[in-house]
Order: C-alpha cells, then sequence, then structure tokens
C-alpha cells in the first residue's frame, strides 16, 4: 500500500540546502531554527526545528535519525531480513503459526492497523503485501499480473488473520502464505517516533517530514502552526491547493499523482484495493489531518481507496480527524471536504 508523496511542507522561511542550518533569532524567543535531512525508508526525510544553539539541535536531530534506521529494520518490506519479512515468512510454513514474539514498535502498529482495518471495513489492509508486489512488478514492466498470481495474492488477503497481543508483543498469523505491508502506516508512525526522540532531547518546536507526510509538535516562535501545502493529488491544475495549519498534529496525503501504469487503456494506480487485489483504476487522493501520524496516514490510503462517497462515513467514525478527498469524475474534478477541515485551513 505503498503510494506517492505528494505534499510539501511550506515553513515561511527560505530552505538552505545541506545538514542543517540556523535562522537568525526570533523577537520573542531565544531559539534558533534548524533543518536537517537524511534519506531512509525509500524517501526523504527533512527535520526542522528550535533549539538555542547547535549542540542540542545536532544531538536531537541525530536522535530522531537513528530511532528512524531502528524502525526501518522493523518495519520494511523491502528488507527480506528486516522483522516485517520474517514475520511474514512464518505463514509459508504453518498456519496458524505459534504466537511469535514482536518488538514493540511492530506490536503497536500492527494492533493500530487493526483498528483501522475494522473501522473501514478493510479498505485499509496490511495483508497486502502479495499484491503490493505483484503491482510493483506491473508498474515495472507495463504488463498485468497472471489470472494465477492474482488469484493467489486474493487468496493471502484478510486483515482478520493477523491476530496480535499488544500487551503481551507477540502476534500470530492464521492464514498462508501472507506478506505483510505496512506502507500505508510504517511511515506515520516513524514520524511520531522521531517526535518523541526530538522531545527526549529537549526539543519541543519541531516538524518532521518523511516524503510528503508531515507531523508536527509545538508550533513555531511566534507562529499559530506550520504551514504545510497540501498539492493537487492530479497534474491537472484544476485539482485545486490547499495549506493547512498544524500544531501537535499531522497530515498524511494519499494519491496517484507519481505511480501508476496504462495496460490495456486502463490506467491502474500502484494503490491496492485488498477487495480485488489490483490497482485502483479510479483516480482519487485524498488528505488526512489527524492527531498522530500513524492515523493520518493509514486513513489517507482508505479514504482513496473507497473513493469520494464511500469515504464520506469515515468522517463520523474518526470525528477527530479532517478529511480532504478529490477524484476524477465524468464532470471533471470533484472535492470533498470534511466540516473539520475548515479548523486546519490557512487563512
Amino acid at each position: 500500500m505503498r503510494r506517492a508523496s505528494i505534499a510539501k511542507a511550506v515553513l515561511g522561511w527560505i530552505v538552505v540546502a545541506g545538514s542543517a542550518c540556523g535562522s537568525a533569532r526570533t523577537e520573542k524567543s531565544e531559539l534558533a531554527r534548524f533543518e536537517f535531512e537524511a534519506a531512509q525508508m525509500g524517501t526523504q526525510f527533512r527535520i526542522v526545528l528550535y533549539a538555542p544553539d547547535a549542540q542540542v539541535a545536532g544531538a536531537a536531530a541525530d536522535a530522531a535519525f537513528a530511532r528512524l534506521r531502528e524502525l526501518d529494520a522493523r518495519l520494511s518490506d523491502y528488507d527480506p531480513e528486516s522483522e516485517l519479512s520474517r514475520l511474514s515468512q512464518q505463514s509459508d510454513l504453518e498456519v496458524p503459526t505459534p504466537w511469535i514474539p514482536v518488538s514493540k514498535d511492530l506490536a503497536r502498529v500492527l494492533a493500530r492497523a487493526d483498528e483501522i482495518s475494522a473501522a473501514t471495513d478493510g479498505a485499509f489492509d496490511v495483508t497486502c503485501g502479495k499484491a503490493t508486489k505483484l503491482w510493483r512488478r506491473a508498474i515495472r514492466e507495463g504488463e498485468l499480473p497472471t489470472a494465477e498470481a492474482l488469484e493467489q495474492a486474493r487468496a493471502s488477503i484478510d486483515w482478520r488473520s493477523v491476530e496480535v497481543s499488544q500487551e503481551l508483543d507477540r502476534v500470530r498469523l492464521v492464514r498462508l502464505g501472507m506478506g505483510l505491508d505496512l506502507g500505508g502506516i510504517a511511515k506515520g508512525y516513524a514520524l511520531d517516533e522521531m517526535l518523541v526522540a526530538l522531545a527526549e532531547h529537549g526539543v519541543r518546536a519541531a516538524l518532521v517530514d518523511g516524503g510528503g507526510d508531515v507531523a508536527a509538535s509545538d508550533a513555531p516562535p511566534g507562529e499559530p502552526g506550520w504551514r504545510v501545502e497540501l498539492s493537487a493529488v492530479t497534474l491537472d491544475q484544476a485539482s485545486p491547493h490547499r495549506t493547512v495549519i498544524l500544531s501537535h498534529a499531522a497530515v498524511a496525503t494519499s494519491g496517484d499523482l507519481y505511480r501508476a501504469v496504462q495496460i490495456g487503456g486502463l490506467r491502474y494506480s500502484h494503490i491496492v484495493d485488498p477487495g480485488t487485489a489490483l490497482g485502483l483504476t479510479t483516480q482519487c487522493g485524498a488528505s488526512v489531518v489527524a492527531r498522530d501520524g500513524m492515523t493520518a496516514d493509514a486513513l489517507a490510503t482508505a479514504a482513496t481507496v473507497l473513493g469520494i462517497q464511500g469515504s464520506e462515513p469515515l468522517w463520523k467514525s474518526f470525528e477527530s480527524c479532517a478529511f480532504r478527498v478529490v477524484a476524477r469524475t465524468e464532470r471533471g474534478f470533484e472535492v470533498r471536504e470534511s466540516p473539520r477541515f475548515r479548523r486546519f485551513q490557512a487563512r
């Protein structure tokens, strides 16, 4: 369920390339602004923070990036030696598997994934791993997977087949040949944990950006929040932009702007529909603002799968979240925003 990242942070200052940079001190604070970047999880991560000096800023950023590397080693489905991949491989040997001890991180993410899968009636499903890999290959080769391969992938998808005991940090898989893919939730969790690491090192005002998904703690000095521009979900300029203001919140955007393939006259997204194991053929994208990155990440994926009408019930199920969904229709692009979304819009 990996997706193209189509949001960018607009922070109100000129961004200087390099490992770190500091701005002039603000009138209302003795904190200076610093910026750090690193590649991880197949994308670029950026930290913008306020700290009293470069030493504090650098130590905090190092800790946040160390936490990011730790999570990548646990949650990646690209790395065959990751904790997640090794867990998936257990379902090739026997089902149900025995209860398998896992890290607190993996247990926490799988438990939250289970909650969101239940609330979205399976529109969000981390057991799409086999189908996701088929569609990665389809996009590279421009050719549909075979009917047999699709049927095998469909047979492995069922979010109810992952049993999690978060209290005991253990997991059991009950379906044969499962493939777990946390691409629609792991990055959001990583952003949350990076903010925790920064706070533990004394940094309270920070923004972390993972390929366009963003989480923020305290607002910059003298500002109501961090300005984050949500880009269009398509290359058509008719699809409007929005800017949101974030403080102690996160925003994630899911869509197929950059990753899709034309096969047999149909446009297939890299985003997999758990019900069919096929890439979505509807051009749609969603942005979700939530209190944490993990929730925003997963709900943006679910809203994209459900589409512009199907995602509206989520507005009531997740009242603390804000939704913006854009989809191509016969009449052009249609945009729907939940009433709560207006609270975050820049004026």
